[in-house]
C-alpha cells in the first residue's frame, strides 16, 4: 500500500498523469487552497480575541475531504 502511494506521488510530480488524473488532482488541490483561504478569512473576521489560523478546521474540512476519495478509489480499484 505504501509503495502504491509513493508511486502515485512520484507520478504526480513527474507529470505522467492521464487527463482525468490531472483533473482530479487539480480539484483536490484547489479544494485544499479554497478551504485554507476561507478558514483564514473566517479567523480574521471572527469576533473572538484569537485571530490565529484554525489548523484543525483546515485539516478536517480541507485536507480530509480532498484525500478520502483517493482512499476509496484505492480500496475499490479492480486488481489485475
Amino acid at each position: 500500500m505504501y509503495q502504491d502511494i509513493k508511486n502515485f506521488i512520484l507520478k504526480i510530480f513527474s507529470g505522467e498523469l492521464t487527463q482525468n488524473q490531472k483533473i482530479f488532482v487539480t480539484i483536490s488541490l484547489a479544494w485544499i487552497i479554497l478551504i485554507g483561504y476561507l478558514t483564514w478569512w473566517n479567523g480574521l473576521k471572527s469576533f473572538a480575541i484569537d485571530k490565529s489560523f484554525r489548523w484543525d478546521e483546515w485539516f478536517w474540512f480541507g485536507i480530509v475531504p480532498a484525500i478520502v476519495p483517493y482512499f476509496f478509489y484505492y480500496i475499490w480499484k479492480k486488481r489485475d
